[in-house]
């Protein structure tokens, strides 16, 4: 798989889609089902040979490259999602020192891999799988990713599964975008860099 800046920006993009969606399900109770299938789908596509395949291809995390040209350009307008990206990135690092959590994650997703083949990955059942293992295994590090929002679907057994499915799929991007050579300094250093790869995927 390649390394550069067009590859850390698409990692960074499906963090923030998948986030996006999660701050969407917490206030509202709805999510998205494009952005929600892109997200859950890279998830399984863990030897993807590319950084684009894992998305399926870049035209499925438009709106994270969206809302990730907007942040440097602007600053986060939600804040929100800015602390809550921040919180994925700080899990990862958490996440790829403990090994045994690693390889518990690893072995859930190869026994939910048939049933995503073949009910798709939005499945309800999926998603119940996704959610348990993101209970069993990333809950447990601390401090916790915490998700603000209504309380009303927050209560919710279905909204709080799609909710953990998906930091599921934002903590895998976060590990991509790492595995790609990214770091914090990029923020700091390769802002106009990662504009550029923004725009010429956007157009």
């Amino acid at each position: 798989m390649s390394n550069t800046i067009d590859d850390r920006v698409l990692a960074l993009a499906g963090l923030l889609q998948a986030l996006a969606q999660v701050r969407r399900i917490a206030d509202t109770g709805q999510s998205e089902s494009r952005p929600l299938q892109a997200a859950l789908d890279s998830v399984f596509r863990i030897d993807a040979a590319t950084t684009e395949a894992v998305y399926g291809d870049a035209g499925s995390v438009r709106s994270g490259l969206r809302l990730l040209r907007d942040y440097l350009a602007n600053g986060s307008k939600d804040e929100s999602l800015g602390k809550l990206a921040l919180a994925v990135l700080q899990l990862e690092r958490r996440f790829v020192r403990s090994s045994g959590i690693v390889d518990k994650v690893q072995a859930g997703l190869r026994d939910l891999q048939a049933s995503a083949s073949t009910l798709g990955s939005t499945h309800q059942d999926v998603t119940e799988g996704l959610a348990k293992l993101y209970a069993d295994t990333l809950s447990t590090l601390r401090p916790r990713v915490m998700v603000q929002g209504n309380p009303h679907y927050l209560g919710q057994a279905g909204v709080v599964a799609e909710i953990r499915a998906l930091l599921l799929a934002a903590l895998r991007s976060a590990v991509l975008w790492r595995q790609m050579g990214g770091s914090l300094w990029d923020f700091v250093f390769a802002r106009r860099s990662m504009a550029a790869a923004i725009d010429a995927r956007l157009g």
